[in-house]
């Protein structure tokens, strides 16, 4: 009996020992037991609920919020393809304008997609580096806007296999925090806006991606927001203030550029640039007495 054979039959595609570090933003990282990419939503909700409920199940979108350390993920890491990345205008009961929007769809997708219906409101989504599964299971946000803004409702599949509707209430949203069931799987989400220009949609657009650009480290092997910013306080300052910015573990650096991001310069592991965080998290408690909080998920087992 092959390995694969353990695991419940699927329509989508499963690889064992998939290597992962391809497929997130610090390019580091040991391999998934099984990689699963589901063809569609039954497709998704038969394995999991075929699935030995003790093996641990992780989505897995653009990776940019993520460290998967050097031993990898000791069970399956399912990962939404181009059949989860649609996005579609549609009218709520109140006459709103939503997007319906795959789990799978990237912020810049849905916010494009959005531009293009003249939909305003969901600007901010373009500069997320994620996925809506990620974003909704986070509450992403950045430049004045947060998804428990513009959620109406998101579909989820959750580990028993079942599917189910989430309204923003039972979502029960805090700052980069949702009360998503563990495991759940975000398949689908809806978001609303308000009617307006493309042409004025574009000009945030751009000047978002402008902001961006000038201040965070996009061109390197990064991983977004490394820490949560405490209460009245601003992460990237903190690690600043504690003599952070360019200290480097092994390959593994605080950004010149914004201090809140950490990079890979070329050969870091995972184990390096969690090291350093941990060290930043030192430095910032030793100067100022505020215990900073990772907003990077770290997953799987060291090496």
């Amino acid at each position: 009996m092959s390995a694969v054979d353990t695991l419940p039959a699927v329509r989508g595609k499963l690889t064992a020992k998939a290597p992962l570090a391809p497929l997130v933003w610090f390019k580091s990282g040991g391999p998934a037991d099984w990689l699963f990419e589901p063809k569609d939503v039954g497709d998704l909700a038969d394995f999991l609920r075929d699935l030995d409920p003790a093996i641990p199940v992780m989505a897995l979108g653009l990776g940019s919020n993520l460290i998967v350390r050097d031993g990898g993920f000791p069970g399956v890491v399912v990962r939404l393809g181009k059949p989860f990345a649609k996005v579609t205008r549609a009218w709520d009961p109140d006459d709103h304008v939503t997007l319906e929007c795959g789990g799978g769809a990237s912020g810049i997708l849905v916010s494009s997609t959005a531009r293009d219906a003249g939909i305003a409101g969901l600007e901010f989504l373009r500069s997320i580096p994620g996925t809506v599964g990620g974003f909704v299971r986070m509450n992403g946000g950045a430049y004045g806007g947060e998804v428990k803004d513009v959620l109406v409702d998101c579909e989820v599949v959750l580990r028993t296999g079942e599917c189910r509707t989430l309204s923003l209430a039972d979502l029960d949203y805090s700052y980069r925090h949702s009360e998503l069931p563990d495991g759940a799987i975000v398949v689908l989400a809806r978001f609303r806006g308000q009617l307006g220009d493309p042409a004025a949609i574009q000009a945030e657009m751009d000047r978002i991606s402008a902001s961006r650009e000038a201040s965070q480290p996009l061109r390197s092997k990064t991983g977004g927001s490394t820490f949560k910013n405490p209460d009245g306080h601003k992460a990237w300052q903190l690690i600043d203030e504690a003599g952070c910015r360019g200290f480097a573990v092994g390959g593994a650096q605080v950004s010149e550029k914004h201090t809140n991001f950490l990079i890979n310069t070329g050969d870091a592991t995972s184990a390096d640039i969690e090291a350093l965080g941990e060290e930043v998290r030192r430095r910032v408690k030793d100067k100022s007495g505020i215990e900073l909080q990772w907003e990077i998920q770290r997953v799987g087992k060291p090496e």
